[in-house]
Parts: structure tokens; C-alpha cells; sequence
């Protein structure tokens, strides 16, 4: 019973265990404080970083900054570079069609030019016919001819210059031209003669005219060809006889 006594004694007296009451603090009140914290020690974190930097020599602003600048520059540049190709691209078109037309023209002089040496040289012609006291025979006459090498290797161009027969002026001469063509290729001579038989038409050697005609043509051999002279030869119709004959030395 004593032994019952001393235990309530020791438990409720002035010898018994002290208690702490505390208040209960709800969870999301300490997810709260915990994010703050951590949002605190971020922004501290994020503050000491560039502080560090900017103490380094580095700058984000400025370094953003002049990245800007540089793009918005190499975009200028790049709009001048595509204006400059454009101005260089249509100078060049109009560089190639000035060369274009200046070919065209060297051309057209030439031609002309050589127009004018011919008409020059037929005027001769007939001056010196007008001027003579000699009737000039009753014969049909070769007035010119001659063969030069045309643009394309192996193509040579002809022209020739016909007066009719005197007995025959008035009346219209019906005709034909031959060509006796005389080459070289590989060491070897060899004629040919114009028009050949796979020719059957043969329209550009034919005659017909009262006065005077103007005969031009081309004819082609091998471009390993060398064409040394040509010899003309013209036939009235329906006759082998020859009532004229030329030779034009090539080259």
C-alpha cells in the first residue's frame, strides 16, 4: 500500500516527467514556406551567378544587345549582296545582248560591204560594155565568176555573172550551168562535177534571161577537202555543146 502511495507521488508531485505541448502546423503551410525557400535560394543562386560574371568582364544585356545588332547588320548585308547580284545579273544580260547586237551588226556590214564591191565590180562591167565600140561578139559571155570558202568547212559559195548572145538579145535564153569542181583530200585529186546525178531537179543551175543574169549559189564537199579551182561551163537546152567556159582559182 505505502509502496502504491510513493508511485502516485512520483508521477503527479513535483518529481513527475515534464510534458511539451506544441501546436500542430497544417502540411500545405510547410509546402508553402518550403517552396519560398527554395524559390529564395534560386533567385539567390541566379543573383550570384551574373553578379560573377559581370564582375568577370561579361554582360548578358550587352552581349544580347550587340548580338542583335550584328544580326540586324548581316541582314543588311545580305539584302545589298542579293540587290548587287541582281545589278550584276542584268547588266550581264544587257552586256550579252549589246555583244549580240553588235555581231548581228559586224555582219550586216560585212554583207553589205560585200554587196557593195560586187555591184561596184558589175558596174565596172558594164561600163566597160557601154564604153566599147566592140559589139562584143554574138556569143554568150562570162562576164565573172568566182568561188570563195563560205562560213562552214567544206561549203563554198559561187557567183557568177552571164550576158546573153548578142544575136539572141530580146528573145530569153533557156539554159543551164555546169561545175567542175577540182580538190585534193589525203594526197588524192579528184573533180566533181555539179549538178550530180542525185541531183535530179538541178533548179539552182538553170537559165533563164533576155540580158544579163546573176547566178549565187553554195556547194559542199568534205571539210578534209581542198577545193584548188572551179570550172563553169553553160549549155543552152537540150544541147551538149558548151557556149562558155570559166576557171575561178581557189584559195
Amino acid at each position: 500500500m505505502l509502496r502504491r502511495l510513493a508511485k502516485l507521488r512520483l508521477r503527479f508531485g513535483i518529481a513527475a516527467p515534464k510534458v511539451a505541448v506544441r501546436t500542430a502546423v497544417p502540411w500545405y503551410v510547410r509546402w508553402t514556406v518550403l517552396a519560398v525557400l527554395l524559390a529564395f535560394s534560386a533567385a539567390l543562386a541566379a543573383w550570384i551567378y551574373d553578379a560573377g560574371r559581370r564582375f568577370a568582364g561579361f554582360d548578358r544585356g550587352e552581349f544580347e544587345h550587340e548580338l542583335a545588332a550584328a544580326r540586324k547588320e548581316l541582314a543588311a548585308l545580305r539584302e545589298e549582296l542579293a540587290n548587287l547580284r541582281a545589278t550584276a545579273n542584268a547588266a550581264e544580260s544587257r552586256l550579252a545582248m549589246e555583244r549580240a547586237a553588235q555581231a548581228k551588226l559586224a555582219q550586216q556590214i560585212r554583207s553589205l560591204e560585200h554587196d557593195n564591191a560586187r555591184l561596184r565590180e558589175e558596174l565596172a562591167i558594164f561600163e566597160a560594155m557601154a564604153s566599147s565600140d566592140a559589139p562584143g561578139g554574138s556569143a554568150l559571155s562570162i562576164l565573172r565568176f568566182k568561188v570563195e570558202p563560205d562560213a562552214l568547212p567544206g561549203e563554198y559559195r559561187y557567183r557568177l555573172l552571164l550576158r546573153a548572145p548578142l544575136a539572141r538579145r530580146g528573145k530569153e535564153f533557156q539554159g543551164r550551168v555546169e561545175l567542175l569542181v577540182n580538190l585534193t583530200e589525203n594526197g588524192r585529186s579528184a573533180i566533181i562535177k555539179l549538178p550530180d546525178a542525185k541531183d535530179a531537179d538541178g533548179s539552182a543551175f538553170r537559165l533563164s534571161f533576155k540580158h544579163f543574169q546573176r547566178v549565187e549559189g553554195l556547194f559542199r564537199v568534205s571539210p578534209n577537202a581542198k577545193v584548188e579551182s572551179v570550172q563553169v561551163r553553160v549549155y543552152e537546152s537540150g544541147s551538149d555543146v558548151v557556149l562558155g567556159t570559166r576557171t575561178a582559182n581557189v584559195g
